[in-house]
């Protein structure tokens, strides 16, 4: 009956049951193994452009179209959900305003690692509350520099974001510079005081203007599609350790980045310093 309804000959459904798998098929299935292991090891967050980056950074001669086929016929596709919104910014102060020394608009200009670090707040909610998170990002290695987490929003939380930047990274006095948001945490005399004492230039961005801090934007819609929507926080606590692992064992380290021609930020300041 289903081959009458197929319209096929039951001796070519029965020689088609025995008929050994073809090379191509064997490929396909190996392939698919480690198609697999990889989506897996990126926690199912990547689609078939990074899947495919990290193939061939193992060896694998691949094309994308064949990936994508292979995830498509499988059902294999990024968890990352779609939802991002985030303004913490509250600029409604009489505080000193940087000028606007850095322009996103030119940071193709950005020739070596920390020479512009960019900086922001977003929040993530738990049960017992929110937790704050404040980052401090290179816009040429994409490399989370420094980061604090808080149950507040005041200045010490940019400030402890800040100085892990200070004790981990090789700044040069005068050769850096640090673009912010207008928010009252990055006025402050305590923030300022920072900066010049470590030698670094400020610079905020125009007022009511979220593209001139597009890429810590970005680097948000990361941390909340890939991690933080898909989790349901209990406590501030467990909060904060899978943000931590999520930036220092993920983000920095293994996850690839398709501006950085799909290597991980680490990756990119190790090459761009050794150069």
């Amino acid at each position: 009956m289903a081959c009458d309804t197929l319209s096929v000959s039951e001796s070519g459904y029965y020689a088609w049951r025995v008929r050994p798998e073809s090379a191509r098929e064997l490929d396909d299935a190996v392939l698919l193994t480690r198609i697999r292991a990889i989506f897996e090891a990126s926690d199912r967050t990547y689609g078939s452009p990074r899947v495919t980056e990290a193939l061939r950074a193992d060896g694998s001669l691949v094309n994308e179209k064949r990936v994508a086929r292979l995830m498509r016929e499988n059902k294999i596709f990024s968890e990352a959900t779609k939802k991002f919104k985030v303004r913490t910014t509250d600029s409604d102060h009489d505080l000193p305003i940087a000028e606007r020394i850095f322009e996103t608009e030119n940071a193709d200009a950005v020739m070596a690692p920390n020479q512009v670090y960019v900086g922001d707040i977003t929040y993530v909610e738990t049960e017992e509350g929110w937790v704050f998170l404040a980052i401090f990002l290179d816009l040429f290695t994409r490399k989370i520099v420094g980061f604090s987490m808080q149950d507040h929003m005041r200045t010490e939380l940019v400030i402890e974001a800040l100085r892990m930047a200070l004790g981990r990274q090789d700044i040069a006095d005068g050769e850096c510079l640090a673009h912010t948001d207008r928010g009252s945490q990055y006025a402050a005399s305590d923030y300022r005081n920072e900066l010049s004492e470590a030698g670094i230039i400020a610079s905020m961005s125009r007022r009511g203007n979220c593209w001139d801090n597009a890429h810590c934007e970005s680097f948000f819609h990361s941390l909340k599609t890939e991690l933080v929507y898909r989790r349901n926080f209990k406590t501030r606590e467990e909060a904060k350790q899978a943000i931590f692992k999520w930036i220092e064992t993920w983000y920095n380290r293994a996850r690839l980045h398709s501006s950085l021609g799909y290597m991980t930020p680490e990756q990119y300041e190790k090459l761009a310093l050794a150069a």
